[in-house]
Order: C-alpha cells, then structure tokens, then sequence
C-alpha cells in the first residue's frame, strides 16, 4: 500500500524539501509515497491571492479565512484523515505516526499568520496534531517532519524493517547507546558485552541500559505504563 499526501500550503514551492533526498526521496521517486503541494492562494477570492483576515474580537495578526481555505479543502481532497498542523494540537507519537502510516490518504494543511478559522476545523472534522511546545512560522516544518516519521515506516522504505523495532519510544522507552568500530577510542571503550557474542545477555544489556536512560530522561514514558 502507497500513501498520498496532498498539502494545503502558501507556499508549495517549499515541498517536498528534505523529503526529496535520501530515503523518503527514494521512495518518492518509487512511487512508495506520493506528494501534492496546492497553493491555498489559487483558491482566493481576488485579484491580490488573499487568504487571510483580521481576527473578529481583535487581536494581534491575521486569521485564514474559512471560505477560501475551505474552497481549497473541498477541491482537494481524496479521503482519509484531514490534520492540520498546530501547537494547540495533540501531541505527535510513534503511535500515532504507526496509525497514520496506516493510512492512504493524507490531506495537511500548513497555517500561517495566527491560525485558521475554528468553523474549518468543525465542518471538515479536523485533527489537530503538534510536533512540540513550540511557534513555527508556519506548518509546513511541522507537516514535513512528521510526514518523514511516517514514511520511513511504510513498507520497502527502509531496507532492514526490523531496524525500527527498538527504536526509540516503540515500547514507550528511549533507545539503549550504540556503539561501532574502532573498539577503542580516544581511551574509551565499547563495553565488552556488546563483544561477548551471546545475544541474550546482550539483549538483557541493551533493555536495562534503555531503561535507565528513560527514567533519567524521559520519566513520564515509564510513568504511561504504571
């Protein structure tokens, strides 16, 4: 199954960016995914291409107006789930990019300014997803960045699928230290039972070192599963 990912943007001229270089470029480029950036402006109502207001109660900035972001919407989308990137949304997960990588359609939409309209979020049944406690200028980093967690999972991007399995937060846990040659450097040493070769007790190494990393970074992980 391939995945389409049409993006509501201002700026097309962005996209696909990084998602054009290495294993997400690859993919693109074998039809295992497939991107269509769509300028919001085309979608305006004059001459000038403009796609925003003033907000209704005051306030600072401006505000995507309903009418032409939902002209966009409406002659845009193919199905599947409609997110829009937003610091006031739910927090992205690897669980949630597993679900997303589900998906066949994806329809994004990048704000700029202040925001869009609360009506658009009502009418077309909108997720709302954020990639932090953080302002961007815009959703188009956001949409990127988790459009390649979400690719990188899709079937025949990634060469070894197995490589994804203890990664971090797979198991609500960051990931054990890795090491590789030389064995010794600058006085350090690769701990000597990442060379013993028996694999249990390696494995046993790496989900106690993995362990011990989240509670000291990542507390609130251990705390989901107690």
């Amino acid at each position: 199954m391939s995945l389409h990912a049409t993006i509501l943007t201002i700026f097309p001229e962005i996209f696909p960016g990084f998602l054009g270089v290495s294993l997400t470029g690859k993919a693109l480029k074998e039809g295992l995914w497939s991107l269509n950036a769509v300028n919001i402006r085309d979608y305006a109502f004059d001459k000038h291409g403009s796609v925003d207001d003033t907000p209704c109660g005051g306030g600072a900035g401006m505000i995507m107006r309903p009418d032409v972001l939902g002209a966009a919407i409406e002659d845009n989308y193919h199905g599947g789930k409609i997110i829009y990137m937003s610091p006031k949304g739910k927090p992205l997960t690897q669980a949630k990019v597993h679900a997303l990588s589900e998906e066949s359609e994806l329809t994004i939409i990048c704000g700029r300014f202040e925001g869009i309209d609360e009506r658009v979020i009502e009418e077309y049944n909108i997720e709302e997803i954020s990639i932090g406690d953080y302002v961007l200028t815009g959703g188009e980093q956001a949409a990127m960045i988790m459009l390649d967690a979400v690719v990188r999972l899709l079937p025949g991007v990634l060469g070894n699928a197995a490589s994804t399995e203890n990664e971090s937060f797979e198991a609500d846990l960051l990931e054990y230290p890795q090491y590789t040659r030389p064995i010794e450097w600058k006085g350090r040493q690769v701990p000597e039972i990442l060379l013993s070769g028996h694999h249990e007790n390696v494995a046993k190494w790496q989900k106690q070192q993995a362990l011990q990393i989240t509670k000291q970074r990542r507390p609130d992980l251990l705390e989901k599963n107690t």
